[in-house]
């Protein structure tokens, strides 16, 4: 890989023994993938890693070093969502004492992440693109981001440029400013593998959607025909949450980290089909295919027709415009039953800074009121312990579905359950 006079004296320990390891480590990463050099990072990176887990103990010792050595990211940098909320998401005495396991140096981290650059401490997310929150990336932007449903965002909706880099690796280019230039940072690396026609005879599920293509196409890039005459050609906040939930689909249910959508995505209309490869393979999408899809997911309930006892909205997490619709389902849905509150404990999560935003409005009251609670933790960290993992916990989110032994259910079937308490 090509360096430049400044990256080789880095290299070289001119600048001190950690940042000659955090160099070599990413020349290193490099050279797997063959890149020609390291560009320069336009934007903060943001950080898969948010949770103090004892295991991790290489990684906090790295980070102490560097902070003992005063060293910090180039720019203040974003972070997944914290795992813990017992306001909101409240656990028993045994499950509390297994997160503490599980996260008992959650603390610790917070702090260490602080002193590293971090941009605030309300910054913890998987959606850092957010305009509240602020790590929003413009069009062409190199980045060096590792989440996964944060990558295929940036790459898709916003036309930024970033590899699903490892956890970690992305921290160290936070510290060094800069990064590989291989896979999405290439025009060629861009390119569709695949087309995506879509032929339903109604607006699909972007969950299922989503769902479908990352189970076919894995990691390559679709260019997706037919999306536009059910969404439009503008992005819309409606229509950029429509692609984050479908773009998280794509990324867990396969490993997409780049899509395109015909006359919608900036730079399928920049480019329109000289982004499709030549003999790209063709996978249609219709009503039947979406059944199909659905119809495969398993069911990992030990009881599979037990009551649920939570079901977790936005994963990942909801926008504000977001959480003001569920606010407005929720309550036409109980005024319908006759009912004051849902029956199943509901969380909505989201991003902390646009929580604030929410709390700011009738919204937040009206959605309290309903009996469903907001919080800003992940719900995968959630499911990570074993014990909580073994409830009945039900999920319009294809992410938490497949990393999780949730239920996916779709949205008008979730608020169904909540309200009425049960299959």
């Amino acid at each position: 890989m090509r360096l430049t006079n400044e990256e080789q004296d880095i290299l070289n320990g001119k600048h001190g023994d950690i940042l000659q390891k955090t160099m070599e480590t990413l020349v290193r990463y490099g050279d797997m993938y063959d890149a020609e050099c390291l560009v320069p990072l336009d934007g903060p990176v943001h950080l898969v890693c948010s949770f103090g887990m004892p295991a991790l103990k290489p990684l906090s010792r790295i980070m102490k070093e560097m902070i003992d050595a005063g060293i910090r990211t180039k720019l203040p940098f974003t972070a997944d969502p914290q795992p813990l909320d017992y306001e909101n998401v409240p656990v028993n005495q045994q499950e509390q004492e297994m997160y503490q396991l599980l996260y008992g140096t959650q603390k610790e981290y917070e702090s260490m992440l602080v002193k590293l650059g971090m941009k605030d401490e309300n910054a913890y997310t998987c959606a850092c693109y957010f305009d509240e929150v602020g790590n929003t990336p413009n069009f062409g932007d190199n980045l060096a981001w590792a989440e996964s449903s944060a990558v295929v965002y940036a790459n898709s909706v916003l036309g930024a440029r970033t590899n699903r880099t490892s956890g970690v690796m992305e921290f160290f280019s936070g510290i060094i400013g800069k990064t590989p230039k291989f896979g999405f940072l290439t025009d060629e690396g861009r390119n569709a593998d695949w087309i995506i026609e879509l032929k339903t005879t109604k607006i699909p599920r972007p969950q299922i959607l989503g769902s479908a293509i990352g189970m076919k196409v894995v990691e390559k890039v679709p260019y997706i025909k037919g999306l536009d005459q059910f969404l439009g050609t503008e992005l819309t906040p409606a229509v950029k949450d429509f692609l984050k939930d479908m773009g998280a689909a794509t990324a867990s249910n396969g490993a997409v980290a780049l899509y395109h959508a015909e006359n919608l995505t900036p730079e399928a209309k920049k480019y329109g089909e000289e982004l499709i490869r030549e003999n790209a393979s063709v996978y249609v999408i219709d009503d039947a295919e979406l059944e199909r899809v659905v119809s495969s997911y398993p069911i990992l309930w030990a009881d599979l027709n037990a009551k649920p006892e939570r079901a977790f909205i936005g994963c990942p997490h909801a926008s504000f415009n977001q959480l003001k619709e569920w606010t407005e389902i929720f309550e036409q849905a109980l005024k319908e039953s006759g009912q004051d509150e849902i029956m199943v404990d509901t969380i909505i999560t989201s991003a902390p800074d646009v929580i604030a935003r929410f709390r700011e409005t009738e919204y937040y009251d009206r959605l309290l009121k309903t009996g469903v609670k907001v919080s800003h933790i992940c719900p995968l960290m959630y499911m990570s312990n074993p014990l909580c993992a073994k409830k009945p916990i039900i999920t319009n989110s294809n992410k938490l579905r497949t990393y999780s032994s949730a239920r996916y259910v779709d949205d008008q079937e979730l608020v169904n359950l909540v309200v009425k308490g049960g299959f």
